[in-house]
Protein backbone atom coordinates (compact mmCIF):
# COMPACT_ATOMS: atom_id res chain seq x y z
CA UNK A 1 0.00 0.00 0.00
CA UNK A 2 1.18 3.44 -0.96
CA UNK A 3 2.33 5.42 2.06
CA UNK A 4 0.79 9.30 2.38
CA UNK A 5 4.17 10.33 0.75
CA UNK A 6 4.00 8.54 -2.10
CA UNK A 7 2.58 10.79 -5.13
CA UNK A 8 0.39 7.46 -6.56
CA UNK A 9 -1.75 8.06 -3.14
CA UNK A 10 -2.10 11.97 -4.17
CA UNK A 11 -5.17 13.21 -5.94
CA UNK A 12 -4.22 13.89 -9.33
CA UNK A 13 -4.85 17.55 -10.52
CA UNK A 14 -8.21 18.21 -12.18
CA UNK A 15 -7.77 21.72 -14.02
CA UNK A 16 -11.33 21.79 -14.16
CA UNK A 17 -11.95 21.82 -9.98
CA UNK A 18 -9.41 24.54 -10.04
CA UNK A 19 -10.23 27.53 -8.06
CA UNK A 20 -10.33 30.81 -9.91
CA UNK A 21 -10.61 34.78 -9.02
CA UNK A 22 -12.65 37.10 -11.07
CA UNK A 23 -13.29 40.22 -9.99
CA UNK A 24 -14.70 40.22 -7.00
CA UNK A 25 -16.14 36.29 -7.88
CA UNK A 26 -14.48 33.64 -6.32
CA UNK A 27 -15.23 30.57 -8.18
CA UNK A 28 -14.98 27.23 -6.79
CA UNK A 29 -14.27 25.10 -9.79
CA UNK A 30 -13.63 26.65 -13.79
CA UNK A 31 -17.12 25.17 -15.05
CA UNK A 32 -19.29 28.06 -16.40
CA UNK A 33 -22.98 28.06 -17.54
CA UNK A 34 -23.86 30.00 -20.36
CA UNK A 35 -25.94 32.16 -20.67
CA UNK A 36 -28.94 30.46 -22.68
CA UNK A 37 -31.81 32.32 -24.10
CA UNK A 38 -34.84 29.72 -22.88
CA UNK A 39 -37.92 31.70 -23.31
CA UNK A 40 -39.54 30.28 -19.60
CA UNK A 41 -40.39 34.27 -18.24
CA UNK A 42 -43.90 34.51 -17.92
CA UNK A 43 -45.78 37.43 -20.23
CA UNK A 44 -44.55 40.18 -17.83
CA UNK A 45 -41.29 39.20 -18.27
CA UNK A 46 -40.67 37.63 -14.61
CA UNK A 47 -38.68 34.64 -13.55
CA UNK A 48 -41.28 31.48 -13.18
CA UNK A 49 -41.32 28.84 -10.26
CA UNK A 50 -39.49 26.55 -12.98
CA UNK A 51 -36.75 28.95 -13.85
CA UNK A 52 -35.68 28.72 -10.04
CA UNK A 53 -35.87 25.18 -10.34
CA UNK A 54 -33.43 25.21 -13.24
CA UNK A 55 -31.22 27.30 -11.95
CA UNK A 56 -30.71 26.35 -8.86
CA UNK A 57 -30.72 22.93 -9.90
CA UNK A 58 -27.35 23.79 -11.63
CA UNK A 59 -25.33 25.88 -9.06
CA UNK A 60 -22.68 23.75 -8.58
CA UNK A 61 -21.18 25.64 -11.57
CA UNK A 62 -18.06 27.57 -11.05
CA UNK A 63 -20.35 30.26 -12.26
CA UNK A 64 -23.63 30.62 -13.96
CA UNK A 65 -24.33 33.52 -15.97
CA UNK A 66 -27.83 33.37 -16.46
CA UNK A 67 -29.54 34.53 -19.66
CA UNK A 68 -30.33 37.92 -21.55
CA UNK A 69 -32.24 40.06 -19.94
CA UNK A 70 -33.65 42.89 -20.97
CA UNK A 71 -33.10 46.39 -19.33
CA UNK A 72 -35.89 48.36 -20.82
CA UNK A 73 -39.41 47.46 -22.35
CA UNK A 74 -37.23 48.29 -26.18
CA UNK A 75 -34.58 45.93 -25.38
CA UNK A 76 -36.92 42.69 -25.60
CA UNK A 77 -36.64 40.41 -28.36
CA UNK A 78 -37.93 37.41 -27.45
CA UNK A 79 -41.42 36.25 -26.33
CA UNK A 80 -41.35 34.73 -22.80
CA UNK A 81 -37.91 36.49 -21.93
CA UNK A 82 -37.43 37.88 -18.55
CA UNK A 83 -36.65 41.54 -17.45
CA UNK A 84 -34.81 43.61 -15.11
CA UNK A 85 -37.01 47.07 -15.21
CA UNK A 86 -38.90 46.88 -12.40
CA UNK A 87 -39.82 45.96 -8.87
CA UNK A 88 -41.53 42.77 -9.68
CA UNK A 89 -39.28 41.55 -12.18
CA UNK A 90 -36.32 42.30 -9.61
CA UNK A 91 -38.75 40.11 -6.74
CA UNK A 92 -38.92 37.25 -9.14
CA UNK A 93 -35.22 37.08 -10.15
CA UNK A 94 -34.94 37.09 -6.30
CA UNK A 95 -36.51 33.68 -5.79
CA UNK A 96 -33.81 32.74 -8.37
CA UNK A 97 -30.76 33.92 -7.07
CA UNK A 98 -31.68 32.92 -3.47
CA UNK A 99 -32.04 29.26 -4.28
CA UNK A 100 -28.79 29.55 -6.37
CA UNK A 101 -27.13 31.30 -2.94
CA UNK A 102 -28.52 28.41 -0.60
CA UNK A 103 -26.74 25.57 -2.75
CA UNK A 104 -23.49 27.31 -2.58
CA UNK A 105 -23.76 28.90 -5.96
CA UNK A 106 -22.94 31.79 -7.63
CA UNK A 107 -24.74 33.89 -10.24
CA UNK A 108 -24.60 36.79 -12.77
CA UNK A 109 -27.09 38.46 -14.64
CA UNK A 110 -26.52 38.96 -18.66
CA UNK A 111 -27.79 42.33 -19.50
CA UNK A 112 -29.33 42.10 -22.86
CA UNK A 113 -30.69 45.26 -25.03
CA UNK A 114 -31.84 43.71 -28.04
CA UNK A 115 -31.87 46.67 -30.36
CA UNK A 116 -33.59 46.28 -33.72
CA UNK A 117 -33.71 42.63 -33.20
CA UNK A 118 -37.60 42.35 -32.02
CA UNK A 119 -41.35 42.75 -32.98
CA UNK A 120 -44.24 44.94 -31.77
CA UNK A 121 -46.00 41.13 -31.57
CA UNK A 122 -43.73 40.68 -28.74
CA UNK A 123 -43.06 43.95 -27.25
CA UNK A 124 -46.83 45.11 -27.00
CA UNK A 125 -48.38 48.29 -28.44
CA UNK A 126 -46.73 51.23 -28.54
CA UNK A 127 -43.12 50.04 -27.74
CA UNK A 128 -40.87 51.05 -29.97
CA UNK A 129 -37.59 49.17 -31.65
CA UNK A 130 -34.47 51.15 -31.90
CA UNK A 131 -31.24 50.77 -33.18
CA UNK A 132 -28.00 52.99 -33.84
CA UNK A 133 -29.55 53.55 -37.72
CA UNK A 134 -33.00 53.10 -39.23
CA UNK A 135 -31.73 49.94 -41.30
CA UNK A 136 -34.28 46.93 -40.39
CA UNK A 137 -32.54 43.11 -39.87
CA UNK A 138 -32.97 40.79 -42.32
CA UNK A 139 -34.86 37.51 -40.89
CA UNK A 140 -38.09 36.69 -39.09
CA UNK A 141 -38.40 35.92 -34.76
CA UNK A 142 -40.84 34.04 -33.12
CA UNK A 143 -43.72 35.09 -31.31
CA UNK A 144 -46.72 34.04 -29.31
CA UNK A 145 -49.13 35.96 -30.59
CA UNK A 146 -48.85 35.71 -34.57
CA UNK A 147 -46.25 33.15 -35.57
CA UNK A 148 -43.41 33.76 -37.42
CA UNK A 149 -43.26 37.51 -38.16
CA UNK A 150 -40.40 39.66 -39.87
CA UNK A 151 -38.17 41.99 -37.74
CA UNK A 152 -39.27 45.41 -37.04
CA UNK A 153 -37.97 48.13 -38.97
CA UNK A 154 -36.41 50.01 -35.94
CA UNK A 155 -36.06 53.80 -35.24
CA UNK A 156 -32.81 55.35 -35.19
CA UNK A 157 -31.74 56.69 -31.71
CA UNK A 158 -31.30 60.58 -31.18
CA UNK A 159 -28.46 61.67 -29.28
CA UNK A 160 -30.62 62.22 -26.09
CA UNK A 161 -32.06 58.76 -26.25
CA UNK A 162 -28.40 57.15 -26.60
CA UNK A 163 -27.73 58.68 -22.88
CA UNK A 164 -31.57 57.09 -21.72
CA UNK A 165 -30.93 53.74 -23.05
CA UNK A 166 -27.04 53.93 -21.01
CA UNK A 167 -28.48 54.95 -18.25
CA UNK A 168 -31.10 51.82 -18.40
CA UNK A 169 -27.97 49.63 -18.07
CA UNK A 170 -26.75 51.67 -15.03
CA UNK A 171 -30.04 50.89 -13.34
CA UNK A 172 -30.07 47.23 -14.64
CA UNK A 173 -27.18 46.80 -13.09
CA UNK A 174 -28.19 48.30 -9.86
CA UNK A 175 -31.94 46.32 -10.25
CA UNK A 176 -29.69 43.09 -10.74
CA UNK A 177 -27.56 43.46 -7.50
CA UNK A 178 -31.01 44.29 -5.82
CA UNK A 179 -32.26 41.45 -7.06
CA UNK A 180 -29.46 39.36 -5.30
CA UNK A 181 -26.90 38.97 -9.17
CA UNK A 182 -23.58 38.51 -7.88
CA UNK A 183 -22.57 40.72 -10.94
CA UNK A 184 -23.40 41.19 -14.27
CA UNK A 185 -22.63 40.73 -17.97
CA UNK A 186 -22.97 42.94 -21.20
CA UNK A 187 -24.31 40.71 -23.94
CA UNK A 188 -22.20 42.47 -26.28
CA UNK A 189 -22.36 40.08 -29.46
CA UNK A 190 -25.21 38.29 -32.02
CA UNK A 191 -26.34 41.57 -33.28
CA UNK A 192 -28.07 42.99 -29.95
CA UNK A 193 -27.63 47.14 -29.58
CA UNK A 194 -24.10 47.10 -28.46
CA UNK A 195 -22.99 44.99 -31.60
CA UNK A 196 -25.43 47.01 -33.68
CA UNK A 197 -23.34 50.35 -32.52
CA UNK A 198 -19.94 48.45 -32.73
CA UNK A 199 -20.44 47.28 -36.54
CA UNK A 200 -19.67 48.98 -39.63
CA UNK A 201 -22.84 47.77 -41.45
CA UNK A 202 -25.35 48.62 -38.82
CA UNK A 203 -23.90 51.65 -38.45
CA UNK A 204 -24.29 54.24 -40.09
CA UNK A 205 -23.98 57.66 -38.27
CA UNK A 206 -22.40 60.26 -38.50
CA UNK A 207 -22.09 61.78 -35.02
CA UNK A 208 -20.48 60.72 -32.00
CA UNK A 209 -21.64 56.93 -31.60
CA UNK A 210 -20.74 56.54 -35.29
CA UNK A 211 -18.34 56.68 -38.35
CA UNK A 212 -15.03 56.27 -37.12
CA UNK A 213 -13.88 52.77 -34.92
CA UNK A 214 -13.43 54.80 -32.01
CA UNK A 215 -17.36 56.39 -32.02
CA UNK A 216 -18.41 52.78 -32.63
CA UNK A 217 -16.78 51.14 -29.51
CA UNK A 218 -18.23 54.38 -27.45
CA UNK A 219 -21.84 52.80 -27.21
CA UNK A 220 -20.59 49.49 -25.35
CA UNK A 221 -17.43 51.81 -23.36
CA UNK A 222 -19.72 54.00 -22.07
CA UNK A 223 -22.85 51.28 -20.94
CA UNK A 224 -19.84 49.51 -19.30
CA UNK A 225 -18.61 51.92 -17.31
CA UNK A 226 -21.97 52.87 -15.77
CA UNK A 227 -22.39 49.47 -14.76
CA UNK A 228 -19.23 49.23 -13.14
CA UNK A 229 -19.58 52.77 -11.65
CA UNK A 230 -22.71 51.42 -10.43
CA UNK A 231 -21.96 47.93 -8.88
CA UNK A 232 -18.00 48.10 -8.61
CA UNK A 233 -15.77 46.80 -12.00
CA UNK A 234 -15.33 43.63 -10.24
CA UNK A 235 -18.71 42.58 -10.49
CA UNK A 236 -19.26 43.54 -14.18
CA UNK A 237 -18.29 41.32 -17.36
CA UNK A 238 -18.67 41.49 -21.16
CA UNK A 239 -19.37 38.51 -23.76
CA UNK A 240 -18.11 38.81 -27.28
CA UNK A 241 -17.84 36.46 -30.66
CA UNK A 242 -15.58 38.40 -33.43
CA UNK A 243 -16.34 37.39 -36.55
CA UNK A 244 -19.76 36.45 -35.82
CA UNK A 245 -22.58 38.12 -38.07
CA UNK A 246 -25.40 36.64 -36.52
CA UNK A 247 -28.87 38.48 -36.88
CA UNK A 248 -27.61 39.87 -40.04
CA UNK A 249 -25.07 41.86 -38.37
CA UNK A 250 -21.95 42.64 -40.74
CA UNK A 251 -18.54 44.59 -39.91
CA UNK A 252 -16.16 45.37 -42.41
CA UNK A 253 -13.19 44.11 -40.07
CA UNK A 254 -14.81 42.39 -37.17
CA UNK A 255 -11.02 41.93 -35.79
CA UNK A 256 -10.57 45.30 -35.45
CA UNK A 257 -13.57 46.56 -34.16
CA UNK A 258 -13.58 44.11 -31.39
CA UNK A 259 -9.52 44.29 -30.76
CA UNK A 260 -10.46 48.15 -30.06
CA UNK A 261 -13.48 47.29 -27.57
CA UNK A 262 -11.27 45.17 -25.90
CA UNK A 263 -8.08 47.37 -25.65
CA UNK A 264 -10.40 49.88 -24.22
CA UNK A 265 -12.37 47.99 -21.80
CA UNK A 266 -8.96 47.32 -20.37
CA UNK A 267 -9.39 50.55 -18.33
CA UNK A 268 -12.21 49.42 -16.53
CA UNK A 269 -10.42 46.46 -14.62
CA UNK A 270 -13.61 44.41 -15.25
CA UNK A 271 -14.12 40.78 -13.62
CA UNK A 272 -13.73 39.50 -17.28
CA UNK A 273 -14.02 38.85 -20.85
CA UNK A 274 -16.13 36.07 -21.98
CA UNK A 275 -15.17 35.08 -25.85
CA UNK A 276 -16.95 32.94 -28.17
CA UNK A 277 -14.73 31.20 -30.90
CA UNK A 278 -15.13 32.97 -33.91
CA UNK A 279 -17.05 30.88 -36.43
CA UNK A 280 -14.37 32.30 -38.95
CA UNK A 281 -11.02 30.95 -39.99
CA UNK A 282 -9.61 34.21 -40.11
CA UNK A 283 -10.59 35.05 -36.81
CA UNK A 284 -8.58 33.13 -33.58
CA UNK A 285 -10.52 35.00 -30.88
CA UNK A 286 -9.19 33.16 -27.83
CA UNK A 287 -6.02 34.47 -29.00
CA UNK A 288 -6.87 38.14 -29.42
CA UNK A 289 -8.65 37.87 -26.26
CA UNK A 290 -5.55 36.88 -24.05
CA UNK A 291 -3.23 38.93 -26.33
CA UNK A 292 -5.01 42.40 -25.71
CA UNK A 293 -7.39 41.89 -22.16
CA UNK A 294 -5.29 41.62 -19.60
CA UNK A 295 -7.67 40.35 -16.63
CA UNK A 296 -9.33 36.99 -16.69
CA UNK A 297 -10.87 35.25 -19.81
CA UNK A 298 -13.85 32.63 -20.01
CA UNK A 299 -13.78 30.48 -23.23
CA UNK A 300 -16.59 29.50 -24.90
CA UNK A 301 -16.14 26.75 -27.90
CA UNK A 302 -18.64 24.05 -27.53
CA UNK A 303 -16.58 22.33 -24.87
CA UNK A 304 -17.34 18.46 -23.96
CA UNK A 305 -15.74 15.89 -21.63
CA UNK A 306 -13.07 14.49 -24.35
CA UNK A 307 -11.27 18.36 -24.45
CA UNK A 308 -12.14 20.61 -21.76
CA UNK A 309 -9.15 19.75 -19.64
CA UNK A 310 -6.86 20.02 -22.00
CA UNK A 311 -8.21 23.50 -22.81
CA UNK A 312 -7.60 24.66 -19.61
CA UNK A 313 -3.90 23.53 -19.92
CA UNK A 314 -4.12 25.73 -23.41
CA UNK A 315 -5.50 28.71 -20.80
CA UNK A 316 -4.28 28.14 -17.74
CA UNK A 317 -5.73 31.44 -16.39
CA UNK A 318 -9.23 30.90 -17.67
CA UNK A 319 -12.70 29.04 -16.91
CA UNK A 320 -14.64 27.31 -19.49
CA UNK A 321 -18.53 28.10 -20.54
CA UNK A 322 -20.39 25.37 -21.22
CA UNK A 323 -24.26 25.75 -22.76
CA UNK A 324 -25.71 22.67 -24.75
CA UNK A 325 -24.37 19.82 -22.09
CA UNK A 326 -25.94 22.37 -19.00
CA UNK A 327 -29.39 21.65 -20.66
CA UNK A 328 -29.22 18.23 -20.58
CA UNK A 329 -27.32 17.80 -17.48
CA UNK A 330 -28.30 19.41 -14.40
CA UNK A 331 -25.90 17.63 -13.13
CA UNK A 332 -23.32 18.05 -15.31
CA UNK A 333 -20.40 19.71 -12.85
CA UNK A 334 -20.96 16.26 -10.82
CA UNK A 335 -20.61 14.03 -14.11
CA UNK A 336 -18.17 15.74 -15.85
CA UNK A 337 -15.70 15.16 -11.74
CA UNK A 338 -16.76 11.68 -12.26
CA UNK A 339 -16.19 10.55 -15.74
CA UNK A 340 -20.18 9.85 -16.33
CA UNK A 341 -21.74 9.89 -19.67
CA UNK A 342 -23.62 13.06 -20.69
CA UNK A 343 -27.47 13.42 -21.43
CA UNK A 344 -28.24 14.72 -24.78
CA UNK A 345 -30.83 17.47 -25.44
CA UNK A 346 -34.48 18.09 -27.02
CA UNK A 347 -33.92 20.09 -29.30
CA UNK A 348 -37.67 20.17 -29.73
CA UNK A 349 -37.94 21.98 -26.28
CA UNK A 350 -35.43 24.52 -25.88
CA UNK A 351 -37.95 27.90 -26.35
CA UNK A 352 -40.97 26.35 -25.60
CA UNK A 353 -42.93 27.13 -22.56
CA UNK A 354 -42.84 25.43 -19.26
CA UNK A 355 -40.69 22.40 -17.19
CA UNK A 356 -40.52 19.99 -19.99
CA UNK A 357 -37.27 20.07 -21.35
CA UNK A 358 -36.17 22.42 -19.20
CA UNK A 359 -35.93 21.69 -15.17
CA UNK A 360 -37.10 18.30 -15.95
CA UNK A 361 -34.05 16.51 -16.98
CA UNK A 362 -33.00 13.83 -13.95
CA UNK A 363 -29.65 14.38 -12.58
CA UNK A 364 -27.33 10.68 -11.91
Amino acid sequence: MPSLSDPLSEPLFDPLFDRLQLGELRLSNRIVMAPMTRNRADAAGLATDCMVDYYSQRADAGLIVAEGTWPSATGQSYCRQPGIANAAQISAWKRVTDAVHGRGGLIVLQIMHGGRIGSRHIKGPGVRTVAPSALQAAGEVFTDAAGMQPFDMPVALSLDEIQEVIDEHRQAALNARAAGFDGVELHGTSGYLPKAFLSSGTNQRDDLYGGSLANRVRFSMECLQVMAAAIGPGRVGLRLNPGNSFNDCFDEDSAASHTELIRQANSLDLAYLHLMRAPTPDIDAFALGAEHFKGRLILNDGFGPENARQALLDWPQAALSFARHFVANPDLVWRLRQGLPLTRFDRKTLYTAGPAGYSDYPAV
